[in-house]
C-alpha cells in the first residue's frame, strides 16, 4: 500500500507577498524530512548561501529563519538565487498541478513547456490563450512568482545544462538548441543561474566537446525524470498494443522493451526511443532523441513527458484510489500506474476514430515518408489537412476541424471548448470522446460509461469516489482486465 501522504501545503505566494505561516511551516517540515514527494511542487532558497534547492536536497537542513519558499524555479532565480549543485532543482519533474488545471495559468504553463514563448514570444502565447499579454503576465506572476519570459528562460537554462553535461555538441549549437537568441544571452544566463561558465559545467561532468556532425548524428541521450514509483509495464503494454506500423515500433521482451516513434515538430522531424528497463522509484526513464533541427529539442521532450505521463503525482493518485476497496488491491499490485497522453494530440484523435489497422493504412497512403527511414520507422503520420478530403465523411469532418483550428487539442487547448466541438462531430461516440479527452487533452479525471472489469471484480464503478483521478482508475481496471484475460 502507498505510504500516507503528508498534507499538501497550499501554493506559496510569489516572492514579494506576505508569507502564509501555516503553509510555510508545512513546507519546512517536508524540507526537514527530505521528502521527495514534494520535488517540483515547490522550491526553497537559503538567504545565507544564495542557493535554491528541491525539498529532498541531501544537504544539511538550513535554519528556518534563513529559508524562503517559491512556487517555481523561475521565481527563485528571479530573486537572485542560484541552483544547488548537489540536488539540481531544475531537473525535477514538473508539478502535477498543471496536468489537472484547465484554467489560463495551467494552459499557459503547458504551452511554455512546449516551447511556444521561444518560437512565438509572449504575444504568441497570449493569442493562443485568448488573453492580452498584460493579463497573461499578471496572472502568471501572481500565482507563480514569475512571468512567461522568466519561466521560459528557466526552461532554456535547464535544457542547456543537460546538453552541456550529456552530449558532445559544440557550445554554439547548444545555445540555439536550448532556445536562446544569442550565445551572449546563453552565457550570461548560465553564469547567473549556475554560477559557472558553460565550459566549466561541461568540464565538471567530464563530457568532451565532439565534432558537431558526429555528436548530432549520435542523438541526444536524456533522463526523463519522474516522481515516485512508475508502473512502466502498463504504459509499455498499452503503447505496444496501439503501435501503428511505420510510425511506431516496440522491440524487446517485457521488462526490457524499447519504444520508438517518429515525431512531426515545429522546425523539422524527430525519432525518439524510450527504454522500459530502468524506471525506478524517484528516478527516470532513459531516452534518446534524434532531431533534424536541434531547436525542436524542448518540444520533443515535453511531448514525451506527456506521452509517458511523467509529471504525475503517483502518491496523491494511489492514496485516493486505494480508498476504494475494489481498487485497493490493484493499487497495491501496480503502484505508480500512469495515464499516458499523446505525443501528437491531432494524430491520436484520428487514431481513436479509425482504429489501429486503418491508421496504418492512412500512414502508408497519406503519411510523409522520412528522408532517411530508421528500421521499421518509415513515415510521419499524415497531417489533418491531408486527410480533410478523405472519402470517409466522419474522418474528413474531424480532420477538417483540426486543420482549420475549430478543434484544438494542443497543450494549451481550452478543454471545455474542445469537448464541445468533439461532441458535434459525426462518428465520435461517448467512449471515443472520452479516450480523446484522456489521451489527447491529458485530462486526469474522465469517467467512462462502461469501465473494464478484472475477472474477480463485482459491483458498480467508483464514480465520485475516484475523483479527481478517474482516468487513472480506468487504467488500473484496464490493466487488471488485460492481465486476467492473459492469465
Amino acid at each position: 500500500m502507498p505510504k500516507p501522504r503528508v498534507q499538501k501545503p497550499r501554493r506559496p505566494p510569489p516572492g514579494g507577498g506576505a508569507p502564509d505561516r501555516e503553509t510555510d511551516e508545512t513546507r519546512y517540515e517536508a524540507v526537514s524530512s527530505r521528502d521527495a514527494r514534494f520535488d517540483g511542487e515547490f522550491f526553497f532558497a537559503v538567504s545565507t548561501t544564495g542557493i535554491y534547492c528541491r525539498p529532498s536536497c541531501p544537504a544539511v537542513t538550513p535554519k528556518r529563519k534563513n529559508v524562503r519558499f517559491f512556487p517555481t524555479a523561475a521565481a527563485a532565480q528571479g530573486h537572485g538565487f542560484r541552483a544547488c549543485r548537489r540536488c539540481r532543482p531544475d531537473a525535477v519533474p514538473g508539478s502535477a498541478e498543471w496536468n489537472v488545471r484547465a484554467d489560463v495559468v495551467g494552459r499557459a504553463v503547458r504551452l511554455i513547456g512546449d516551447g511556444v514563448v521561444d518560437r512565438e514570444g509572449v504575444p504568441g502565447l497570449a493569442v493562443r490563450l485568448g488573453y492580452s499579454t498584460r493579463q497573461v503576465q499578471r496572472q502568471l506572476t501572481a500565482e507563480l512568482g514569475a512571468g512567461p519570459v522568466a519561466l521560459a528562460r528557466a526552461q532554456r537554462a535547464h535544457t542547456a545544462r543537460v546538453l552541456l553535461q550529456t552530449t558532445g555538441l559544440p557550445v554554439t549549437d547548444i545555445a540555439f538548441a536550448a532556445g536562446f537568441a544569442s550565445v551572449r544571452q546563453f552565457n550570461d544566463t548560465i553564469r547567473q543561474i549556475y554560477a559557472r561558465t558553460p565550459s566549466a559545467l561541461r568540464e565538471e561532468s567530464g563530457t568532451k566537446t565532439g565534432r558537431g556532425s558526429a555528436a548530432f548524428a549520435a542523438g541526444i541521450p536524456l533522463r526523463l525524470a519522474h516522481r515516485g514509483p512508475y508502473a512502466a509495464r502498463t504504459v509499455f503494454d498499452l503503447l505496444a498494443e496501439e503501435a501503428v506500423a511505420g510510425v511506431e515500433e516496440m522491440t524487446g521482451e517485457p521488462g526490457a522493451r524499447i519504444y520508438r516513434r517518429t515525431l512531426r515538430l515545429p522546425y523539422g522531424t524527430g525519432i525518439v526511443a524510450v527504454d522500459e528497463a530502468r524506471p525506478r522509484r524517484g528516478g527516470w526513464l532513459e531516452a534518446r532523441i534524434h532531431l533534424t533541427d536541434l531547436r525542436d529539442l524542448t518540444t520533443a521532450v515535453q511531448r514525451l513527458r506527456r506521452l509517458f505521463d511523467l509529471d504525475a503525482d503517483p502518491y496523491a493518485v494511489d492514496e485516493r484510489l486505494a480508498a476504494d476497496p475494489r481498487l485497493a488491491p490493484l493499487v497495491e499490485a501496480r503502484p505508480g500506474v500512469r495515464s499516458p497522453g499523446a505525443a501528437d494530440p491531432d494524430e491520436y484523435a484520428v487514431r481513436a476514430l479509425v482504429g489501429r489497422a486503418v491508421a496504418g493504412e492512412l500512414t502508408e497512403e497519406y503519411g510523409k515518408r522520412l528522408d532517411v527511414p530508421c528500421g521499421a520507422l518509415t513515415h510521419l503520420f499524415p497531417e489533418p489537412g491531408t486527410l480533410a478530403a478523405h472519402p470517409d465523411p466522419a474522418l474528413a469532418r474531424l480532420a477538417a476541424a483540426l486543420a482549420d483550428g475549430r478543434l484544438r487539442l494542443d497543450a494549451g487547448a481550452d478543454r471545455e471548448e474542445a469537448v464541445r466541438v468533439l461532441r458535434t462531430l459525426p462518428g465520435l461516440d461517448a467512449h471515443t470522446v472520452a479516450l480523446i479527452r484522456v489521451r489527447a487533452l491529458g485530462e486526469p479525471d474522465v469517467g467512462f460509461d462502461a469501465e473494464p472489469r478484472p475477472a474477480d471484480s463485482s459491483g458498480d464503478s467508483g464514480g465520485e469516489l475516484w475523483r479527481p483521478w478517474r482516468s487513472y482508475a480506468h487504467r488500473h481496471l484496464s490493466a487488471a482486465a488485460a492481465h486476467g484475460a492473459a492469465a
